[in-house]
């Protein structure tokens, strides 16, 4: 399949209903994407995948956690208010 066929096509899946809301931008990609051969597509795909499926892994891990980060936060706070803080330009490094 030559690739602007494939540009077609991933259009027409786009239109067809596949992906429903794609911006401007991300249509742009596709179409770069879809003139590249199959395998590098592929791998494409992949590190898109990987990038969302980190992403959700971190917002379900701070979901979890969001006591202790609202704990952790208060703490921080209070150790300000009672002076036991360095302004970060007078922080070592």
């Amino acid at each position: 399949m030559r690739s602007q066929e494939r540009v077609c096509e991933i259009k027409q899946g786009v239109v067809a209903g596949k992906l429903e809301s794609v911006s401007k931008l991300l249509e742009k990609a596709l179409e770069k994407v879809g003139a590249l051969p199959e395998d590098e597509q592929d791998a494409i795909a992949s590190q898109i995948l990987a990038s969302l499926a980190n992403e959700d892994a971190w917002k379900t891990r701070f979901a979890e956690k969001r006591d202790v980060i609202r704990r952790m936060a208060r703490e921080a706070l209070e150790e300000d208010a009672r002076g036991e803080t360095l302004p970060i330009d007078d922080l070592p490094g």
